[in-house]
């Protein structure tokens, strides 16, 4: 796949006419699927109706990522800047801006928030790198903030979103002085919220036996009970956001990996009952967890 050999160095930008060659060409590329001759679903595309598809490329491009297929790492690269591409494309037919202005814009943007690399300013750390980046930003002439927690996109998935709240409001010292007070906090959490879910009752702890059947979820009819047990469970997932930002672990990440772990060891329960010829519909309970388990003690031992 790599037709590139590896560089001696680091830092080494790619052959000059090469770039020029294949960038040009994509541009036209690009061009021609939006003009008259072109294709008529890229024709009718506009900026507000190609958003879903760029969150969806950059999620494909996570998961790329994590299976570490240079070949499907490089094929989602390119979708990627197929959106930007055809964003900028969009933007030069309608006269606002081009694919130049976006390339410009960010590399003086780089150099700008640099001058570490770029000029004779000296940082000692990367936190001091991140330091300057902000004072960088609060002087290049964007909307004034009215409040400390602004400058997050909107559409910024949750839990990350919390993290990035709880870092900001950090900064100007609104944090829990130690973080192991956090798990104090999370059980107060937790118990708020099985108090709205449970009232006066306590939950019986059972353990699955082989008896069990699946008793179904009856959805809450006061729905004024359902709102806060709602805010009790945003209130725990905070406090776990904020968790994983004082270990400085990646909250959206974690439950992506954890999304993709559930799947890898469902499928294992799913090859395993096919070997005893039965199916996850005609298997108990029990037969799948055994399944499960033994797909993670799998697991547990080839990481070792």
């Amino acid at each position: 796949m790599n037709s590139t050999p590896k560089p001696e160095t680091t830092g080494v930008p790619p052959d000059r006419e090469q770039v020029e060659s294949e960038f040009w060409r994509l541009c036209e590329v690009i061009a021609h699927l939006r003009s008259p001759e072109g294709c008529p679903w890229d024709r009718v595309q506009t900026l507000e109706t190609i958003k879903p598809f760029t969150l969806e490329e950059t999620y494909e491009l996570l998961e790329a990522i994590d299976s570490g297929e240079d070949t499907a790492i490089v094929e989602e690269l390119g979708d990627v800047l197929l959106q930007v591409m055809l964003d900028s494309q969009i933007g030069a037919d309608e006269g606002r801006f081009s694919i130049v202005d976006v390339v410009r814009v960010i590399t003086e943007k780089m150099i700008r928030r640099h001058p570490h690399v770029f000029s004779t300013e000296n940082v000692e750390d990367a936190e001091a790198v991140k330091v300057t980046w902000e004072r960088i930003k609060q002087t290049e002439g964007k909307p004034k903030k009215e409040s400390k927690l602004d400058g997050l996109p909107k559409d910024l998935p949750a839990l990350m979103a919390a993290a990035r709240l709880q870092e900001k409001a950090a900064k100007v010292g609104y944090d829990f002085p130690h973080r192991d007070m956090l798990f104090a906090k999370l059980d107060e959490e937790l118990n708020e919220l099985r108090e709205e879910l449970y009232g006066d009752t306590n939950p019986e702890v059972t353990e699955i036996a082989i008896e069990a059947t699946h008793t179904p979820d009856e959805k809450m009819e006061d729905e004024a009970r359902r709102q806060r047990a709602e805010d009790e469970l945003g209130d725990v997932l905070f406090v776990l956001a904020n968790i994983a930002r004082r270990w400085k672990l990646n909250p959206e990440e974690a439950l992506r990996r954890t999304n993709a772990k559930f799947k890898r060891r469902f499928r294992a329960i799913e090859l395993g009952l096919a070997r005893v010829n039965k199916t996850v519909d005609e298997a108990t309970l029990i037969e799948m967890e055994e399944q499960y388990q033994a797909e993670k003690l799998r697991e547990k031992q080839q990481n070792s």
